[in-house]
């Protein structure tokens, strides 16, 4: 399976219209769910969010980072830090500093990186993140192992006006659910900008674009920096929902499970990140819940039941589960002929 094979970046009418319906049931959600499922699809709209920050380097650019956990960590970490023992930190402020920091950080790991190509890159991203993973994993200043415990959520307060409160668990639902229809828009506008078009160009052949004249170091390392920044966003909202953030947030089975659910969904439109992330949060329960019959506990063996998925999904569906969709649409439209 090729990249430029895998990649949906024009969405079928069809596909559409799904999302829009999906975009609906987000809004109203909140209104008939328990407090138990609200904080589920929180945590779904936050790996969304982490899963198309990744989908712009896999699915767009076409570079396959097993780091990119580590700029997720780094932000809840910062978050962390910032937040005083007996008080509630701004949230105007500590936000900017969480996304900055984790983008500077990829800035910095990203001009080695972005040098290297194919599986050198693969294995560079990874080598980083596990420098930063033990970093944290054998400091305890930085909390070492037990990670750290973030006891107030950010506070929206302006000037001693308070607009929303994160401790409510609606409010941060939707806050959230702003912060994920923002990073789509944003997202969605770049694919179609030159910038995007250069980095699509990067991903189908970087040689040619190179010939062409462009500094390909340039795009990649851009793209390379605002994705880690994007991560960090979503690794400060896992932060405030949690209260809690630890090293493993930053481990390769992180950054692998963002890279499955940019497969799932379908690469490079965005919208196929979002759909694997819920996709894959939606089966992460569904296996870990699946029941013990004899003396195997099918629920304790997950792991090998969403590799099997996962499998079945890139042999089957080469475009991920928005791929079946317009594949659905079009067999109608033949029928209807």
């Amino acid at each position: 399976m090729s990249t430029q094979k895998a990649n949906l970046e024009i969405l079928p009418r069809g596909v559409q219209v799904a999302l829009a319906l999906g975009l609906i049931a987000l809004a109203a959600f909140p209104f008939a769910g328990t407090d138990f499922y609200i904080q589920m699809v929180t945590r779904m709209m936050i790996m969304a969010i982490f899963a198309m920050s990744l989908d712009l380097l896999q699915g767009v650019t076409g570079l396959v980072s097993l780091g990119h956990a580590a700029y997720f960590g780094l932000a809840g970490y910062a978050l962390a830090f910032l937040t005083p023992q007996g008080e509630a930190v701004s949230l105007w402020w500590t936000l900017p500093i969480a996304v900055l920091a984790s983008g500077l950080a990829a800035l910095i790991i990203g001009f080695f990186v972005v040098r290297t190509h194919g599986i050198y890159f693969i294995m560079v991203t990874m080598a980083f993140a596990q420098m930063v993973f033990y970093l944290f994993f054998d400091n305890k200043l930085l909390g070492g192992s037990d990670g750290l415990y973030i006891n107030f959520k950010p506070s929206a307060q302006i000037a001693g006006w308070v607009p929303f409160d994160l401790d409510g668990k609606r409010t941060l639902y939707y806050f959230t659910l702003g912060a994920l229809l923002l990073v789509y828009a944003f997202l969605r506008r770049l694919l179609w900008s030159p910038f995007g078009r250069a980095l699509a160009g990067i991903r189908v052949n970087e040689h040619r674009m190179r010939a062409m004249g462009y500094g390909v170091f340039g795009y990649k390392l851009a793209a390379f920096t605002l994705a880690g920044a994007l991560a960090g966003l979503a690794g400060y909202l896992w932060g405030t929902q949690t209260g809690y953030i630890n090293p493993e947030l930053m481990g390769f089975h992180m950054s692998a499970h963002a890279i499955m659910m940019v497969i799932l969904g379908g690469m490079g439109n965005f919208a196929g990140a979002i759909v694997g992330a819920f996709a894959f949060e939606y089966l992460l329960h569904v296996f870990k819940d699946l029941p013990q019959i004899g003396s195997v506990n099918l629920g304790k063996h997950w792991q090998l039941w969403m590799g099997l998925f996962i499998v079945g999904v890139v042999v089957f569906a080469p475009r991920g589960l928005l791929g079946l969709v317009e594949r659905f649409g079009q067999r109608k439209e033949a029928s209807n002929e």
